[in-house]
């Protein structure tokens, strides 16, 4: 395996992760004089926002992804390459990939976050996480899997179990997936399973904070519980989950709650890639960074979005919230800054200009605020629908998730709960069963090999 990419006059840009940072520094890029490559374990750029309307069968998956080598049709200047980054070699400029080592002038790493366990080894083994599409319809194939399964199962222990929905986690993906599930229970449950009586199927919120939305006011964190309490929503604040077993949640305080749809989406850590100085890494994995977005004490490597942790933005001391708009401006800065590199010129801070936070709980509910402006309810849900809209990649996926949206909004339905597992072909599988095994850095980074 190689890259496959020759080297030319121009400097060599590798950008690791291609989401909402790494995308916007590719395009911004685009036609500056550099050789850009950008590295991503998938094929496709996704939407996390609306993952949440894949779990629960809202939107088609391609309705909220977008294929790197489609957005890149026509760039000479561009080149993907699907590889996962491992580890760097800082003084080499060597970075090592599961197809090989590629060497670079500016390494940028853009890789994101993942789910956080806390070091939980049976929660991390046994929970559904929420932050991928595929672990999206992972979740979706398990949610539509138990409904069935609920009804045909020989005891009440076994119905109970299936049919007790429990997500932990009290931000906005908690918030948002325990609301779309919620109006699935009142309007498609009764319709889909005549069979089945809807008030058996309960749906627990479970948050270890002293409220929802801790990165919002409190004015919005209050509406959001007042919005879901009254949908049927069971909401336990200042709860601790500790370990899942036979089947059950176990609290802290020794409450269990018995189920087989257990959720997880209480917190992210930051993706790692290894051979880092051990000094560069923060809190929640996060790489530590200077207020140009280079490495601390690394030459020629830079971390945006929410893989970097910087703290010289004297608005956000403790580092920024991990928001798609600190990775998108921390890409458009980090372009220029490139830029001016390659021309001698001195590089400018990052400030993050925060345009706002918002969650939508269900149907004309949400809750949104701005600088000067916040607001909860039907105009929120409106602002929500328009902010997001408008960042979907691709004028098809706009249309496809707007005509989603107005056939759910007033058929009170959508035909997209099918039960779909992948079987992966042999030789898809046999490949990726020799990149476990290879390039990991075992031979020495020269050169030599550099493929």
């Amino acid at each position: 395996m190689s890259f496959n990419i020759a080297r030319t006059d121009k400097k060599r840009v590798v950008i690791v992760g291609g989401g909402f940072g790494g995308l916007k520094l590719a395009n911004e890029l685009h036609k500056s004089g550099f050789q850009i490559i950008l590295i991503d374990k998938n094929n496709y750029h996704q939407f996390p926002p609306l993952i949440y309307q894949v779990a629960s069968s809202g939107l088609e998956p391609s309705s909220i992804s977008f294929p790197f080598r489609k957005l890149f049709n026509g760039y000479k200047d561009i080149h993907f390459r699907m590889a996962e980054a491992r580890q760097v070699y800082p003084e080499k400029h060597i970075l090592q990939t599961s197809i090989g080592k590629i060497d670079y002038d500016y390494l940028i790493l853009a890789a994101g976050t993942t789910s956080n366990f806390f070091g939980n080894r049976r929660i991390e083994t046994e929970a559904m996480p929420m932050k991928t599409l595929s672990e999206a319809m992972g979740l979706r194939n398990a949610l539509l899997s138990n409904l069935e399964r609920s009804v045909t199962c020989a005891t009440d222990q076994e119905r109970r179990e299936l049919l007790n929905i429990v997500i932990v986690g009290g931000g906005a993906t908690g918030v948002e997936i325990a609301g779309a599930i919620a109006e699935m229970k009142r309007y498609v449950i009764p319709k889909d399973y005549p069979e089945m009586d809807p008030s058996n199927l309960h749906i627990f919120l479970i948050e270890a904070g002293n409220r929802l939305l801790a990165g919002m006011s409190t004015e919005a964190s209050a509406k959001a519980e007042k919005f879901l309490r009254n949908m049927g929503v069971n909401i336990y604040l200042n709860k601790k989950v500790t370990d899942y077993q036979d089947h059950k949640v176990i609290l802290e305080d020794g409450m269990e709650i018995p189920t087989r749809s257990f959720i997880w989406v209480s917190g992210v850590r930051a993706n790692t890639i290894g051979n880092l100085p051990e000094e560069v890494i923060g809190r929640g994995g996060r790489i530590r960074v200077d207020a140009y977005n280079q490495v601390t004490g690394v030459e020629d490597i830079f971390c945006i979005g929410d893989q970097c942790l910087m703290t010289e933005d004297k608005n956000y001391p403790n580092g920024h919230p991990q928001l798609a708009q600190v990775a998108i401006q921390q890409g458009r800065l980090l372009a220029k800054n490139l830029k001016r590199l390659n021309q001698g010129k001195a590089m400018r801070p990052f400030r993050y200009k925060n345009l706002g936070t918002m969650a939508t709980v269900g149907r004309n509910k949400a809750v949104a605020e701005f600088k000067t402006v916040k607001t909860q309810g039907w105009l929120a849900w409106i602002l929500w629908l328009v902010v997001h809209l408008r960042s979907i990649l691709g004028v098809r996926n706009k249309i496809n998730v707007l005509l989603n949206w107005i056939w759910s909004y007033f058929t009170y339905d959508q035909s997209l709960r099918m039960i779909v597992y992948a079987r992966k072909a042999k030789e898809v599988k046999d490949r990726e069963e020799r990149e476990s095994k290879v390039h990991w850095g075992e031979e020495p980074p020269t050169t030599d090999n550099i493929l």
